[in-house]
């Protein structure tokens, strides 16, 4: 996985908080006749304003069940929105960037609670709307805020194991090195995959790595000369050259730059500060790269490792809800879930290990691409959860 950052998804449909009723149509045959599809029912609409002064108004008459909540902004300035409870701060729904003039849809499900909205304007103190009570019905969960205080300790222990990755990518990449300079191309293709993989592990950091990942990881896309232009670089153009009949001599110099590279990461990294911000993100954009680059195979050089490389980004992905996991367990209902997909995902990727090297993707049959997806698929939708609830919200 390049360290390309994938689409942050900020709908609470993942995390159960904003749900969207998709009823399937049934067709019915009967007689020989066939029933039209069942008719969607609307869902209720109410028009709130959004503005310092005039936070929520709009909402006088509550009812529970699903519903849609227009959101309008009748200020000079753009918006997020947040509907809670407004005593413990829980969150139930979130419209971001609501510009001015602009009304926005926010879906949610409410039942027996008390709620309000906030209107957290850019440039000026969130304000509270009116409270409004409902005492039947069954709602939504909610998620208590999560503030770039809480991601300080998580973000600080997860830079620390990434140090200790970092050390150990060193180890290995001087291995692949000395195989190149000794002239054995089949030690070298064995000592590639280890080092390649032990760099994936650490995806969460690619933000804070910075231009050296290009220089490490980087792809032959947009380069004017592809795999022959002097910008492709690390592990992939090794990669290339290892699985294409270069000679080791034409090696050598793209094996002691993959070094010089990943030592210098290595040696700045304790004065490297991530942004505790993104760490919930990146836990949901790890796979979610892994999903658009490995599984297409668009990061194949010719060794064919795309699903080792996946295994590893799983196993990257589960560091760094390690660490986040003091915040997810009374915030995420579903969390034993979460780590439920994270094995069953691990478990069938490792169905593609053999003793002579990992399946290539091409070799794959349909049934067994189709439950990689879906597994995959399946992981990435449930990481959104943890990027919606891990995104820092202003409270005040």
């Amino acid at each position: 996985m390049s360290g390309l950052r994938g689409t942050h998804l900020r709908l609470y449909g993942a995390l159960g908080l904003a749900l969207v009723l998709v009823l399937a149509a049934v067709l019915a045959v009967r007689h020989g006749q066939h029933r039209a599809p069942a008719a969607r029912p609307a869902l209720p609409h109410t028009t709130v304003e959004v503005s310092s002064s005039r936070c929520g108004r709009g909402w006088s008459s509550p009812v529970p069940g699903v519903q849609v909540f227009d959101l309008h902004n009748t200020s000079d300035a753009p918006a997020e929105v947040y509907l809670e409870d407004p005593t413990s701060q829980a969150v139930y729904g979130e419209v971001e960037d609501v510009g001015p003039g602009t009304t926005r849809p926010l879906t949610v499900r409410l039942g027996k609670g008390t709620y309000a909205f906030k209107c957290v304007p850019d440039d000026a103190d969130a304000a509270t709307g009116p409270t409004v009570r409902l005492d039947r019905g069954y709602g939504g969960p909610g998620a208590a805020p999560v503030t770039e205080h809480d991601l300080i300790p998580p973000a600080l222990a997860y830079q620390k194991w990434v140090g200790g990755g970092l050390d150990e990518t060193v180890r290995l990449t001087k291995d692949l090195q000395d195989a190149i300079d000794r002239g054995d191309l089949t030690a070298a293709r064995k000592a590639w995959l280890p080092a390649h993989l032990q760099y994936e592990r650490l995806g969460a950091a690619y933000d804070a790595f910075g231009d050296a990942d290009a220089k490490i990881n980087g792809t032959d896309a947009g380069l004017p000369d592809g795999v022959r232009d002097r910008g492709f670089t690390g592990f992939h153009r090794i990669e290339y050259g290892l699985w294409h009949g270069r000679s080791a001599g034409a090696l050598r110099d793209p094996a002691a730059g993959l070094v010089k590279a990943v030592t210098a990461l290595r040696d700045s990294w304790a004065q490297a500060r991530m942004d505790p911000a993104q760490l919930g993100l990146r836990a949901h954009e790890i796979l979610e790269n892994t999903v658009q680059f490995e599984l297409t195979g668009r990061t194949d050089y010719g060794s064919g490792s795309n699903l080792a490389t996946a295994r590893a980004n799983v196993d990257g992905t589960r560091e760094v809800l390690s660490r986040l996991r003091p915040l997810l367990a009374t915030r995420y209902a579903d969390l034993p879930g979460l780590t439920r997909e994270l094995d069953r995902a691990g478990h069938t990727l490792d169905g593609f290990r053999t003793p002579s090297g990992w399946t290539p993707l091409d070799h794959l049959t349909r049934p067994q691409r189709e439950t990689v997806d879906a597994t995959m698929d399946d992981l990435v939708e449930h990481l959104a959860s943890v990027a919606t609830i891990c995104d820092p919200r202003r409270t005040v």
